[in-house]
């Protein structure tokens, strides 16, 4: 859902995991509270006039137009993917050991039917789970400023506070296997004490066709999980299920070898991001 070039170990050999399925309960009950408010939500506006050039043939503010369907459903579009990203993460069986890093990143992946296979990755992040929050999600339109993979994220389309539709266009860099593409996604997020849920899935817009010169890949039902780390405040433990169908005519044992590949570039741009943000203070 995150990075446009991609966007958890098995739960025996990392007990955290262990407790994915009080997560998932944690989370759905976090979404079903949201869901109370959404007739208030109905009754606050959410513009953003802002944007970014235009590029790409993409519609301006004014032609941004829903589907038949109103704001509710792309809540709910974005809770349900997040729903079934979790159920994911919940059932450890299966899941085989891709790549493990020097810094303790762990790539995971198994095959789901219907979808192939999946990534999970795992790392530790030298930042609050808030910190994280902000960037991953509420300052989503500055990734490319530091992940030199995504040329642009732009927001569509704000739908109630935690809700938002993003257009994402991947960047044309050297030793790009996959290539360039485009995705149009809804994500959803929430927010509990010491975690935070982002999930998403690709969506369709009558108002946004697929873009000329791009192949659109689809994001499938997709999340990250940011937790506190025990009583370390400053450290995070990141938890990304990466569901994606790249589409066109690549091979499978390509794909299969770019998208964890380009999971632990995004985690290495965030960690410079982190980094420097340190440094400025």
């Amino acid at each position: 859902m995150l990075s446009a070039v991609v966007k958890l170990c098995c739960g025996i050999s990392y007990p955290h995991l262990r407790s994915l399925a009080g997560l998932q309960r944690t989370a759905v009950a976090v979404i079903g509270k949201e869901l109370t408010h959404l007739q208030r939500w109905g009754r606050v506006q959410h513009h953003m006039r802002t944007h970014v050039g235009i590029k790409y043939n993409e519609p301006g503010p004014e032609d941004i137009k829903p589907l038949k369907e109103d704001k509710h459903f792309y809540i709910q579009q974005g809770e349900e993917a997040m729903r079934k990203a979790l159920c994911v993460l919940e059932d450890t069986k299966g899941w085989m050991v891709e790549i493990t890093e020097s810094e303790g990143d762990v790539i995971c992946s198994k095959v789901l039917p219907g979808a192939g296979k999946v990534f999970r990755l795992e790392a530790v992040l030298e930042a609050s789970v808030e910190e994280l929050y902000d960037l991953l999600f509420v300052r989503v339109e500055e990734i490319h400023q530091w992940n030199p993979n995504i040329q642009h994220i732009k927001v569509l389309k704000h739908v109630g506070p935690e809700t938002k539709i993003t257009h994402e266009v991947s960047a044309e860099t050297a030793g790009n296997l996959i290539g360039q593409r485009d995705f149009l996604s809804v994500r959803h997020s929430c927010k509990q004490k010491s975690s935070v849920y982002l999930g998403g899935a690709a969506i369709q817009l009558a108002s946004f066709p697929p873009q000329a010169g791009f192949v659109r890949a689809e994001d499938g039902p997709t999340c990250i999980i940011i937790q506190t780390l025990g009583n370390e405040t400053g450290k995070s433990r990141f938890t990304w299920l990466l569901n994606m169908d790249v589409k066109g005519w690549l091979p499978k044992s390509i794909v299969n070898q770019a998208l964890p590949r380009a999971q632990l570039d995004f985690t290495r741009h965030l960690r410079r991001r982190l980094t420097a943000s340190t440094v400025l203070g």
